[in-house]
């Protein structure tokens, strides 16, 4: 218990800043379909064009962020994590700056030009660099737990932040989102510590001395080499080779493309679904965004770290995806203005996903490899969100217009929801495995698999399978 806590107060920065972070990107959210549509489309409860707009920022950002969130991961791994955090809570001050300045169309345009550049550093690598920090300071057995209270600190910021946005005034939300988001780079250089991979702690010290040039031996007398920490930018090749060193990893990495997919497939059409279907307002996405944070906040501060160390990360990760399924099918075949308020419960169980797939993928790797890892996997994510605009913003167009082949405004979101079920396919496979991995294996199996898998650019013959 007391090494517990004494973990989680060297978390305190981090749980700061990343409350910050979130509390200033989410707080504009509610605002910026109202204002988007009516600069580009005034007085219309459909817009092509603004549809058309956030896909292709969306798009290029995921483009842009698969290149580079796992360069700032490993680059992570080097010179520290707070170094490279200075970069995504800096820039994601630009875009914010422009909308707090003016709001009319000229901006709008500017607004998502800059997002689209500045998203690339910002999105992925905030989370990504946030997780390591999180692998470098807790052990194994309780980072499952503290990946969700990050991510729950972080639902947090976005429950505030959209709270506020409820109350104040179009034109003062985008100010206060910059301001915090000034702050949110004030904190991070003055107060976050730096964390470096090569002291990262391990109950078990599975992973030490990781940061040792020498070899190991494993539990049959072989030479393992041991991750030195990579001084270049890691290839595709290197990439790839990390993220099939093992069955549960290449897994891990379908089911972060699938769900990333079905996630992003929803929220390209959901608010615009929503104002087409039900002529949902500024204040209604705030109070539906409300109920997702507030649940999924409660979620992964409570209960996540409550059921974590009594059922395995691949049972939540099953559960977290049904859940997922259901809140997306409800949302497509609404039928009246209060379901997809139900349909925001489903938060509960299906926020877990992320949590679960993040901590799986860590405890598969080294303390030196967090960084790149993470970023790996958020790199999977982003290319699932170059592909989705690709698919859902034609789709999406297509059945809000009145060209639609058959009347169903949600037929975006149900496709949406066929790649979360393939997510929850997947995940079957990965508990599939796992119990026949345990059933089959002998005490002496156990002990030799029971580390992470470390990669080794450098040799890829002596890569563990």
């Amino acid at each position: 218990m007391q090494g517990k806590m004494k973990e989680l107060g060297e978390l305190v920065h981090l749980f700061v800043s990343a409350f910050l972070f979130h509390f200033a990107a989410y707080m504009i959210i509610p605002a910026t379909t109202d204002i988007t549509m009516e600069a580009l489309c005034p007085g219309q409860d459909a817009c092509s064009l603004a549809i058309y707009l956030t896909g292709f920022q969306q798009a290029a950002t995921g483009f842009g962020a698969i290149i580079v969130t796992p360069l700032v991961g490993n680059l992570s791994d080097k010179y520290g994590r707070k170094t490279l955090l200075m970069l995504p809570t800096t820039i994601t001050v630009l875009p914010l700056a422009i909308l707090a300045y003016n709001q009319t169309r000229e901006f709008i345009y500017a607004y998502y030009a800059v997002k689209m550049v500045a998203g690339m550093f910002a999105d992925g690598c905030m989370q990504c660099l946030s997780l390591a920090y999180v692998a470098d300071r807790v052990c194994e057995r309780r980072r499952a737990s503290a990946f969700a209270m990050l991510l729950g600190v972080s639902t947090a910021g976005f429950v505030c932040g959209t709270l506020l946005a409820r109350l104040l005034p179009v034109s003062s939300t985008f100010q206060v989102a910059t301001v915090a988001a000034m702050a949110t780079a004030t904190y991070v250089r003055l107060f976050l510590e730096e964390s470096n991979p090569c002291l990262a702690r391990d109950d078990e010290e599975i992973n030490k001395p990781l940061c040792s040039t020498s070899s190991s031996s494993s539990s049959d007398g072989e030479s393992l080499p041991r991750l030195t920490v990579l001084r270049k930018r890691p290839s595709l090749s290197e990439m790839i080779n990390l993220l099939t060193s093992s069955s549960t990893l290449s897994r891990a990495a379908v089911i972060a493309f699938f769900h990333s997919l079905g996630e992003n497939g929803l929220h390209t059409a959901l608010l615009y679904y929503l104002k087409a279907r039900f002529h949902f307002s500024k204040d209604q996405f705030a109070d539906l965004l409300l109920i997702i944070g507030i649940v999924g906040t409660f979620s992964q501060l409570t209960l996540m770290p409550f059921l974590a160390p009594k059922i395995d990360e691949e049972k939540l990760l099953t559960v977290g995806l049904l859940a997922s399924c259901a809140h997306v099918f409800l949302y497509s075949i609404a039928w009246s203005y209060w379901v997809p308020y139900l349909a925001a419960s489903f938060v509960m169980l299906s926020i877990f996903v992320n949590s679960c797939i993040r901590s799986i993928v860590s405890k598969k790797v080294g303390s030196t490899e967090q960084g790149m890892a993470q970023g790996c996997i958020t790199g999977v994510s982003s290319f699932a969100s170059v592909i989705c605009p690709l698919i859902f913003t034609p789709l999406t167009a297509w059945f809000l217009s009145d060209n639609a082949p058959f009347n169903f405004k949600g037929f975006s979101i149900m496709c949406a929801g066929f790649a979360t079920l393939t997510a929850l396919v997947a995940s079957v496979t990965i508990l599939t495995g796992e119990l026949t991995a345990y059933e089959g294996s002998t005490p002496a199996d156990e002990e030799q698999n029971s580390g992470p898998i470390l990669f080794s650019p450098r040799n890829r013959d002596d890569e563990i399978k």
